[in-house]
């Protein structure tokens, strides 16, 4: 047992698990009072809820604090002062989009926990706009993790059963040796169904599984602008048909042809960016997005939805340049119908740059 700072003899050993459930209690309780204290509101934002349950779960966590004084050495204290607030991982993810998603009401928080072998996951709150269903995560373990713990992050199924197709990204912020936060992104489908139960697994390197079901549902808050916009240019066809406008950012939809190979998928058109700047020149932040091709009658195809943060306002136009990331290296694999994988290596002689003319959307009334 650590020597206490008090003269008069050691104080008991600190009931770790004991001031976590009571965190984790009061935090239900505050929840519950919010819940309690307000009228559901049906309309296309949420309910204003949520701010108020993070004020009120800080002051539950605050009070078990004090409470607890008498044992909390500094070490501990500064480590559990770092643990995330049920609703703050979008708050603090330093993404626009997130942010001001999570500030307006429109995530769903769901606070569901589970620990497997001295790690605890919680599921803090979930997102589902135009391109992405984004999902923050909390982690909080007994002992220190590695940097790839948990791998490329979650799997995720809808109502229950497998995307036929999904691709997404997952990052983690590490807040001390033991705790640290993640935000998974699944990129959305044009066959989506606007709510349903997403299933989320989560694998950790001991072989812990940790699953969850959370309901899922699409914000409202979205301004669809018609683009129609089309051109050629060294033999890819690029058509984008529409950008979507939300507080949560701002999306572009688009599909690209390009004659070729079923045995070559590495051809320009499944490299497209966009750049996209309003009229004052002020570039719009890309996360990019994932994409999908196929192989046809001698034609690849791709389709993806770019993502970008949101824009002000006081915004009139916007300037959008298309353009091929070409990468300096990598490589594929291809799967035929019976399972069978075969290695596509990289060939940087394949690909060359490509010139797309820029082309201008007007934003719509509603959104000013």
């Amino acid at each position: 047992m650590k020597k206490s700072f008090n003269e008069n003899g050691p104080l008991p050993e600190f009931p770790r698990d004991e001031v976590r459930a009571s965190i984790t209690k009061g935090i239900q309780q505050a929840e519950e009072q919010t819940k309690m204290s307000q009228t559901p509101i049906q309309i296309k934002r949420k309910s204003k809820r949520k701010p108020l349950l993070y004020v009120a779960s800080t002051a539950a966590a605050f009070s078990i604090m004090i409470g607890s004084a008498a044992y909390v050495s500094p070490t501990f204290a500064s480590t559990l002062s770092q643990l995330p607030i049920v609703g703050s991982v979008f708050s603090n993810s330093g993404l626009l989009g997130l942010k001001q998603a999570s500030e307006q009401g429109l995530t769903s928080t769901i606070g569901e926990k589970q620990t497997i072998n001295g790690i605890s996951v919680t599921v803090d709150e979930v997102l589902y706009d135009e391109s992405n269903i984004t999902v923050g995560i909390t982690i909080d373990s007994e002992k220190e993790l590695s940097n790839e713990y948990f791998g490329a992050g979650f799997d995720c199924t809808i109502n229950g059963k497998n995307p036929e197709a999904s691709s997404g990204s997952y990052g983690e912020k590490v807040l001390s040796p033991t705790v640290r936060t993640g935000i998974a992104t699944f990129d959305v489908k044009d066959d989506m169904p606007d709510s349903f139960d997403m299933g989320l697994v989560l694998e950790g390197k001991g072989g812990e599984k940790w699953e969850f079901t959370a309901p899922v549902k699409k914000i409202t808050d979205i301004v669809y602008v018609p683009v129609n916009h089309q051109q050629q240019a060294d033999g890819i066809q690029l058509d984008v048909s529409k950008i979507s406008l939300s507080p949560t950012g701002v999306s572009l939809d688009y599909k690209a042809t390009e004659k070729g190979t079923i045995d070559n998928a590495q051809i320009g058109a499944s490299f497209i960016e966009f750049r996209i700047t309003d009229e004052h020149g002020k570039e719009i932040t890309s996360h990019s997005g994932g994409g999908e091709g196929h192989f046809n009658d001698g034609l690849w195809n791709f389709s993806s939805t770019k993502s970008f943060d949101p824009i002000s306002k006081d915004v009139q136009k916007l300037i959008i340049i298309p353009y091929l990331m070409l990468p300096s290296g990598g490589g594929g694999v291809q799967i035929d119908n019976a399972g069978v994988e075969t290695k596509i290596p990289f060939d940087k002689s394949s690909l060359k740059e490509v010139k797309f003319q820029p082309f201008t959307v007007e934003i719509p009334s509603q959104q000013k």
